[in-house]
């Protein structure tokens, strides 16, 4: 299970730099996204649920 949630949040870390011409112009949304789920992670995961 965690292998699973690190890989998946790797790629969504990829997914997020703005490096290509075509998200350059999305702001922060997909890193604030991201950092709502990583914070939902880290809940759970000191809660036990993972």
């Amino acid at each position: 299970m965690y292998t699973i949630l690190l890989i998946i949040l790797i790629l969504l870390l990829l997914g997020v730099v703005p490096a290509w011409p075509h998200s350059r112009s999305w702001g922060y949304g997909p890193s604030g996204l991201l950092t709502v789920i990583v914070v939902i992670l880290v809940v759970l995961l000191l809660m036990g649920r993972i």
